[in-house]
């Protein structure tokens, strides 16, 4: 008997932190992977692990439909898909223009959709399929002065639920990958805004922009995540929902347990607010 084909998968926002991670530990067990980059990389660049990169920026139609193009030139059929590529804004929602809100939601949503709705339809039509999109631990405990990347990861978990009940009959599976804070170069790509002394927020911000960067580096790895990605696309019945980090099971009780107001109390202790 010949083997069975090589298992494909697709990760945007491949080329660092938990993509790349992600990328890594999934070539590593088997899989064809193919990582999205906004910047062309040459194919099997590096050392590292080999992964066949396709140039995308998820924030453009023409761009996402040019590297579907390439990714089914270079294989007939898809069976995961994991939709990580994202950023995040830093301000108050007072004083953060509509345009800085949009572009964040440009990437962190509609950028997941334009990947996302020609896939379902390949796997839909094959009634198979695996689909994983990266939330963020954020979307059920917002950060504040962090509203807008809050928000869009919020869509991203509503996003998951709907649609894995609209695949359910195809047998399509869908789930949410829900880290909260995972050491990478995240804070590095983050749009923290121009600094104003004269905000009425500036202590504030100023507090939570310090607890959020001291926050990162004591952070586990981003291997963790890439191990819940993993099970998800291997295991047998796999969960709906993967929360990942030392918050994960403090947010799910605080959730399950505590009144919004003494919810949002605790978060206001936790960044000095």
């Amino acid at each position: 008997m010949s083997a069975p084909p090589q298992k494909t998968v697709l990760i945007t926002g491949a080329s660092s932190g938990l993509g790349a991670a992600m990328a890594e530990r999934l070539q590593r067990e088997g899989w064809r992977v193919f990582g999205t980059s906004r910047r062309a990389r040459t194919a099997f660049s590096g050392e590292g692990p080999k992964i066949e990169w396709i140039q995308m920026d998820v924030c453009h139609d023409e761009s996402v439909e040019a590297g579907l193009a390439t990714l089914f030139a270079g294989t007939p059929h898809l069976d995961a898909l994991v939709c990580n590529a994202g950023w995040g804004i830093f301000g108050s929602v007072e004083e953060t223009s509509i345009e800085r809100a949009r572009a964040q939601l440009e990437t962190n949503y509609f950028g997941v959709l334009r990947v996302l709705r020609p896939l379902i339809t390949h796997m839909r039509e094959r009634r198979s399929g695996r689909i994983l999109l990266v939330g963020s631990l954020a979307g059920r405990a917002p950060i504040p002065f962090q509203a807008h990347y809050s928000a869009s990861k919020a869509a991203i978990e509503a996003l998951v639920l709907a649609l894995a009940n609209e695949l359910h009959a195809f047998d399509v599976y869908v789930g949410l990958i829900e880290p909260g804070d995972i050491d990478t170069p995240f804070n590095d790509g983050m749009d923290w805004g121009e600094p104003d002394g004269a905000s009425p927020y500036a202590e504030q911000a100023g507090r939570t922009e310090l607890a959020i960067r001291e926050a990162l580096p004591l952070a586990p790895g981003p291997g963790i995540v890439a191990d819940a990605v993993a099970h998800a696309l291997g295991a047998r019945r796999p969960r709906v929902r993967y929360a990942v980090g030392r918050e994960a099971w403090l947010v799910g009780l605080g959730r399950r347990l505590l009144t919004d107001r003494l919810s949002l109390r605790i978060i206001r202790d936790h960044f000095g607010l």
